[in-house]
């Protein structure tokens, strides 16, 4: 992997002032508040900065002949439960459940509602969970339509995503949009497709006016046995994040992230090539909210004081 020029490293955040990023972001509505962290209403100009940076990215996926296809914010409560997410990540998931009982039933709910008392009880698991990421329900899809081709397959996706874990940090929400470009075909063929995006993400990011690092990382597994995953992981250096500063006196944030899953998901979901095979796979994230929370960050609140040069890439 090429090593990243000395132009893109992190710069260190300036002194943080007095009131928190987030503070700053409600006071001056580019977010709004609902009495939960993590869940926070978007302007006008925050969504604008969104579809600008998405143009950025279609402009590559476009010329790389990326299949586009938009996946809701749910998927089937099967497909989750034999993709291993609940193994390595239950503290993140999000089932959906919905009241599926009798009319005696309806007025204990509405009783335990009057009473101030916990209605949860009343309301049962439905067939579907909360997509945990963009790429998830892509590989049965492609599953489903036979031997991967030998050319390959390039997808650029999107969804809306949920983890559970609300926090004060305005980066880490619990719903938030993930774009992603995904890989699958034979090794060499996602390898390639992995390098291409290290390449380019750091190019991508220092165009916004951004400082940014690349650095070796790993997903959050649950548990005892998580940690040895995740020193695997770093070991073999399947997952790179590019990291951002964007909260006031904490580490950078991982806004974009490269992924190698090898031969995971052709296993699990039966992803074959045309020779029998199993596909391997590769995907790079783009966290869409906290890539616009770094420029407002970096570049003030009000979007038509930016940098002119930022604002040319973004709106053309």
């Amino acid at each position: 992997m090429n090593a990243i020029p000395p132009e893109f490293k992190a710069a260190p955040a300036a002194d943080a002032p007095a009131k928190p990023f987030l503070d700053r972001l409600f006071e001056d509505g580019v977010l709004m508040p609902t009495g939960v962290d993590g869940l926070y209403g978007r302007s006008g100009a925050f969504e604008e900065v969104i579809d600008g940076f998405e143009r950025l990215v279609e402009r590559y996926s476009r010329a790389d002949g990326a299949m586009k296809i938009h996946f809701p914010p749910a998927m089937p409560r099967v497909n989750m439960e034999k993709s291993g997410y609940l193994k390595s990540f239950p503290q993140l998931a999000g089932s959906i459940h919905s009241f599926m009982g009798s009319d005696a039933d309806h007025c204990q709910l509405i009783a335990a509602l009057t009473e101030g008392r916990d209605w949860s009880e009343y309301q049962s698991p439905t067939d579907v969970v909360l997509t945990p990421a963009a790429c998830y329900p892509l590989y049965p899809t492609v599953a489903a339509k036979g031997a991967v081709p030998d050319a390959g397959l390039l997808f650029d996706l999107k969804s809306y995503c949920f983890r559970h874990e609300p926090s004060k940090e305005p980066t880490r929400m619990q719903l938030f949009r993930m774009r992603e470009n995904v890989c699958i075909g034979t090794p060499e063929q996602v390898k390639e497709f992995r390098e291409r995006w290290l390449e380019r993400g750091p190019k991508m990011i220092a165009s916004l006016g951004l400082p940014c690092e690349l650095d070796v990382a790993n997903d959050p597994f649950f548990g005892r046995g998580g940690k040895l995953m995740a020193r695997n992981q770093r070991d073999q250096q399947l997952k790179f994040e590019l990291l951002i500063p964007v909260n006031d006196g904490a580490d950078p944030t991982a806004c974009l992230s490269f992924n190698y899953h090898q031969n995971h998901f052709g296993s699990l979901w039966g992803m074959k090539r045309a020779d029998g095979e199993e596909a391997h796979s590769a995907c790079v994230g783009f966290g869409l909210e906290r890539i616009a929370l770094a420029l407002f960050r970096h570049h003030g609140n009000d979007v038509a004081k930016w940098p002119e040069s930022v604002r040319e890439v973004l709106f053309g």
